[in-house]
Formats: structure tokens, sequence, C-alpha cells
């Protein structure tokens, strides 16, 4: 049996800086629990959603995780803070090892807009494999509302995805099913890691590779240490769910070439009648006919 420890931490977070009540959290869940081989922060729990706490990476920050990690002897997942690169920001999480060394950053390759305006989109993707265990991927809160984001990972070998969150709106009862979804439809543990206090919402969810709820956190500070069995996911990916669904070798297996990736969203003229993203109320209406298409081009899209 290959087993490998996490621990999601759910931390009552300010808006400002949070690196002591981090650093005090991470020493105490690895006293209580030793046996915690990796560590996953919620999203921008550093120093809160605040971009003007923008910094380079390495920076500051990232040392004094990189510290951390080395001190503790874990792996960890940084959640992520915004980082500053030229004239861009991004909302980049860092990859540490237990040696106190950065082996991976991702950049959040869908910003949640338009609400978080002026962050950049990050381009690559992030797996790593932790030796003799097995393989990780890594997003970040509004990617999973994409499945694109998670099959992709799955694609690159990914058993566990780690995914970093921070949600203070009615729509988090939303994310538990998508979490529960992503889980599912690729055959992986999913580590869906939200933050508490005055930053967000707290539920955090951990979900087995068959879509059995391993965990879901209320709304205050939880250390939520989670033995993850890799061998569990390889059995599941290989006789199915239960079983039964085997989704991705069925996804392998299948004859469709999908239009909308070959050619590309923005060449649907369904989704360019949507209108501009936008906050609701803000300008325009944003319902379909803004763009120059016919009721006959929305209806029928690229078919």
């Amino acid at each position: 049996m290959t087993r490998f420890n996490i621990a999601g931490l759910q931390l009552s977070l300010t808006v400002g800086d949070n690196m002591a009540e981090i650093t005090k959290q991470l020493t105490v869940m690895k006293a209580r629990f030793p046996w915690v081989d990796m560590a996953v922060l919620s999203e921008l729990a550093p120093h809160g959603p605040l971009a003007t706490n923008a910094e380079p990476m390495p920076g500051p920050t990232e040392n004094k995780f990189c510290e951390l990690a080395e001190r503790l002897g874990i792996w960890l997942v940084t959640g992520s803070i915004y980082e500053k690169a030229g004239d861009k920001i991004f909302n980049t999480a860092s990859v540490i090892d237990p040696g106190g060394e950065v082996i991976g950053r991702y950049r959040k390759m869908y910003p949640f807009l338009p609400y978080e305006k002026d962050i950049s989109a990050g381009e690559d993707y992030l797996v790593w494999d932790v030796p003799g265990v097995g393989r990780f991927g890594l997003s970040i809160c509004y990617d999973m509302w994409f499945p694109e984001t998670t099959r992709n990972l799955a694609w690159m070998g990914s058993e566990v995805i780690i995914h970093p969150t921070l949600t203070n709106t009615i729509d988090r009862e939303l994310e538990l099913t998508l979490a529960r979804a992503n889980a599912i439809s690729n055959q992986c543990y999913f580590f869906d890691i939200n933050a508490g206090g005055d930053l967000a919402y707290g539920q955090s969810i951990i979900v087995g590779p068959e879509g059995d709820i391993l965990h879901q956190a209320g709304r205050g500070t939880e250390l939520m240490p989670i033995p993850v069995d890799f061998d569990r996911v390889r059995h599941t990916r290989r006789d199915g769910i239960k079983n039964f669904g085997q989704p991705l070798k069925s996804f392998r297996d299948g004859p469709t070439n999908f239009p909308a990736y070959v050619e590309g969203p923005a060449s649907s003229l369904a989704l360019r009648g949507l209108g501009k993203l936008e906050i609701p109320g803000s300008g325009r209406s944003g319902s379909a006919g803004d763009e120059d298409t016919t009721e006959g081009d929305a209806a029928g899209g690229d078919a």
C-alpha cells in the first residue's frame, strides 16, 4: 500500500499579515500529527486578497515558507500570494519540498474575472512527483470551474489534485459539488482548502477518487490530516468507480476531438453572443445580441 499523509489547514485569517498565525498553526499541526507529510494552505493565506501586497518570487514570504518547510520536514503548498512579475501581477502558489527547496510555482489560470481585476492569467500547468509515492497536480480556486484544468492534470498523470481556494460568497455550496465532480470524473483525490475567519466561509472539502467525502469542514479553524492511498487511485482507474465507470479510459479510447478545443473557445458564435465579461449592472446588460450575430447563428453555434 502506497500511503501519504496530507493535512489541509483551514485557518481563521484576516486581511493583512497572517504569517505569524500560519507559522503557529503549522507548528501545532506537526507537533500533534508528526506523521503528516504535506501541508496545504488556502489561497492568498499569507496576506489576504490585496494586490497591493504583491511581491516578487523568490521573495520574503516564499523564503519564510522555505524555512518553515525545512524546519518541520514537510512538503508545503503555500496557498498562494500575489506575485509581481514586471508590470504584471499573478496569483501564484509555491510547492516546497522538505529540504526547503521550491520545486515549482503555479500561476492561477483563471483569475476570478471580472472581480479579481488586474490579475494576469497563468499559462503553465504544474505537476510534480513525490519519489516513491505518486504524482500531484495543482490548481487554484476558480480554476476548478473549468473541468479542462483538472482533466489536463489527470492527463499529465496527477493522482492527487491540491486546490487552495478563497471563497466568501453564496456559491460555496456549488463549489463543494464541483470538488466532488472533479474527483469523480478524473478518479483522483481532490483537496479543496478554503480559509475561515474574516477572509472566507470555510467549508473545506477533501474528496476521494470515487467521489466520497473524506472530510468536510465547518467555518472555523480546522487542521485536517488525511491519509491518501495511491493504490486506491490506481485500482479505481484500472477497474472503475465502484468497479463500474471508467471515465479516464473511456476518454482515452473515445473517437471524439471536441470542436470547442480544436477550433478554440473564441470561435463560438454562441459564446461571443453572451456579451462582455463584466460585473452585472456595471455597464451594458451583457445580454445575447451585444455581438454582431444573428438569431440563427446563436442558435446553431458552430455545428
